[in-house]
């Protein structure tokens, strides 16, 4: 596939940041013409989840599409993507201690004990923390490309927990938690297979020097 010219890359960037504005900008609506029905709190923590989920997906998504369909412009965007997961991930963890709890320390410790769905949301959060603060291109070059790379595998974690957050919350029906699990199972399955694949070419041309 012809690659995208560098302009329209940029000029994409724009529209893609706004459409991703666009979960909050739906709530923000609904809120200022009060249509988030008798528990706003609870619209406002699943609509932010739900989003968080999305993003962290679509993240993922983003090298094997680019790579089977040949879209290599897509990159561009991943970063920005993922800041998204991280800021809805933080709005969905600030309802929770602000609206829901007020900040009651106590409370969301007892909450932490007792429900351990609120811990794998937590771990979703805090594995997106370094990937954010990290995210720049000053932290590549302090960190090293190879050291980078494995510090954001916890994309892997944060997704996976994000997906365990959402079946534990739920209980009864699982149909969406289990959509996103099997978007997530592909996804990682596909890494492995890749990273299958790169190991036995390794092998196979280490093999060939040492008969060589």
């Amino acid at each position: 596939m012809k690659p995208l010219p560098d302009k329209y890359v940029r000029a994409l960037k724009v529209p893609v940041f706004l459409a991703c504005l666009g979960p909050l900008g739906w709530l923000v609506w609904k809120q200022t013409h009060d249509l988030l029905g008798a528990n706003p709190v609870e619209v406002i923590t699943r609509s932010t989840g739900k989003w968080t989920l999305v993003f962290l997906l679509i993240t993922l998504g983003i090298t094997p599409v680019r790579k089977l369909a040949g879209v290599s412009w897509l990159i561009k965007y991943r970063r920005m993507l993922g800041l998204f997961a991280f800021f809805y991930g933080s709005l969905h963890l600030t309802t929770y201690l602000w609206l829901d709890k007020f900040f009651d320390v106590q409370a969301m410790l007892h909450d932490i004990a007792k429900r351990k769905f609120i811990t794998a949301g937590m771990t979703a959060w805090f594995c997106m923390l370094p990937l954010a603060v990290t995210s720049t291109t000053g932290w590549i070059r302090r960190m090293g490309g190879k050291r980078w790379q494995m510090l954001h595998r916890l994309i892997y974690l944060s997704a996976t927990a994000g997906v365990v957050h959402f079946i534990w919350l739920v209980k009864a029906d699982l149909r969406r938690p289990l959509i996103f699990g099997s978007i997530l199972s592909l996804l990682l399955l596909y890494r492995v297979i890749v990273w299958l694949q790169a190991r036995s070419r390794t092998q196979a041309s280490a093999s060939l020097a040492r008969s060589a």
